[in-house]
């Protein structure tokens, strides 16, 4: 028994052998078995994947890739490059005091004007060439001239600007129609939205950037008199003034304006003037040469929480103080006292004192108006009739 076990196995250890050298070196010898295979099958949009056998044939589709390049090309076309000179005095040479240098040298190292070049963008809002821009892009310019997307340069003229919200509209000498930006709603905006900015950044030509919208709203920031910004993380650079912000779908919903910055470049911190407020200030423009703004003559401060103490205002939040009345204002000749809190402009709740601004300048020159203050401990409607806001100064500009 032991001797049959003994050749058993060693049979079984040579058919092993043989086998194993079969298969290393002729495997084509041996039987083919072919055994179904589990596809993996991979949802790409949910991460998940299963190894079961499907029973109809079945297509992984690939990804979904997010793009904007519709919206830009849409956009692109009616933003434009804004290209202006004009003349600046050098400083006077110290020499030219001395009357032995005057006599060998003349007037030729003397106050002599020289060229300033000046480069921004601006957005086609008319095919009859009427384009938006900033005030700051055009101010002061003696020549103007627009480049076009598809290459074509034109001589440009100033139809109008505002300084006080920074924006100038131009009219384009071109012998054909331009392709205008279709205005989009900027009052839906809301905050997380993708907006894209269009403009020509440092000179290197065209540009989109995307972004975000930051914030809504912003004011006091000592840029514009008035201010309504939307803010976005959008790159905006030098050159971008008076470009497109625009929304998804290429539609505009705003004119970049500005950025804060401590080294000249973007930091992810941009702002857009609202198109609607860019809308109403270029068509005034257009129809009347310049902006007309409600007046009353009142200086005002932020109603804070000790002055509303102070004063004993209710605590419904909002209002605006009266800190001065200009003698022979509106305001004045109403009976608007200084210590007044003004809690409502023509029914419309004031917020605070930039929305006190915004309110006031909303109003018709010459119409009567209906003031609602709060005064000795109660609230009281003031009639004053409206006036016209004065010109004033533009702020110091500290961006682009």
């Amino acid at each position: 028994m032991q001797r049959l076990w003994l050749v058993f196995a060693q049979s079984v250890t040579a058919a092993v052998a043989v086998l194993f050298v079969v298969a290393t070196l002729k495997p084509e010898w041996l039987p083919s078995r072919s055994l179904p295979a589990s596809p993996v099958i991979a949802d790409i949009d949910a991460g998940t994947f299963t190894t079961e056998a499907p029973t109809t044939p079945t297509r992984i589709e690939s990804a979904k890739v997010i793009s904007y390049a519709d919206a830009a090309q849409k956009a692109l076309p009616s933003v434009v490059h804004v290209f202006t000179t004009k003349a600046v005095k050098t400083p006077q040479h110290p020499l030219m005091n001395d009357p032995v240098f005057r006599h060998f040298f003349g007037d030729r190292l003397g106050n002599q004007p020289q060229r300033q070049m000046g480069l921004g963008s601006g957005v086609i809002v008319s095919e009859d060439g009427v384009v938006l821009t900033n005030n700051h892009v055009v101010e002061a310019a003696d020549e103007i001239e627009v480049s076009l997307n598809e290459g074509g340069k034109y001589p440009a003229t100033l139809i109008g600007s505002d300084p006080e919200s920074d924006l100038a509209v131009l009219r384009v000498k071109a012998p054909k129609k331009l392709p205008a930006a279709s205005f989009g709603t900027s009052d839906t905006l809301r905050i997380g939205d993708v907006v894209l900015a269009i403009g020509n950044p440092f000179d290197v030509g065209q540009t989109v950037t995307m972004g975000i919208v930051s914030a809504l709203g912003r004011s006091q920031l000592g840029i514009n008199t008035f201010e309504n910004f939307i803010q976005t993380d959008a790159a905006i650079n030098p050159g971008n003034s008076g470009g497109a912000l625009v929304d998804a779908n290429g539609n505009l919903v705003g004119i970049n304006t500005a950025i804060y910055s401590r080294s000249g470049g973007s930091l992810g911190i941009g702002f857009a003037i609202p198109a609607s407020i860019a809308r109403s200030v270029m068509e005034q423009i257009v129809t009347n040469g310049s902006v007309t703004r409600g007046w009353v003559g009142v200086e005002v401060q932020e109603l804070t929480p000790e002055l509303a103490e102070s004063f004993k205002v209710p605590s419904a939040g909002g209002g605006a103080l009266i800190a001065g009345v200009m003698r022979g204002s509106p305001a004045d000749k109403g009976g608007v006292r200084p210590g007044d809190v003004l809690l409502q402009v023509e029914g419309k709740k004031v917020k605070d004192s930039a929305g006190m601004l915004q309110l006031i300048a909303a109003l018709v020159p010459g119409r009567l108006a209906t003031l609602t203050v709060y005064r000795g401990g109660s609230e009281r409607d003031i009639q004053v009739t409206v006036g016209k806001r004065p010109v004033s100064a533009q702020p110091q500009r500290s961006d682009d």
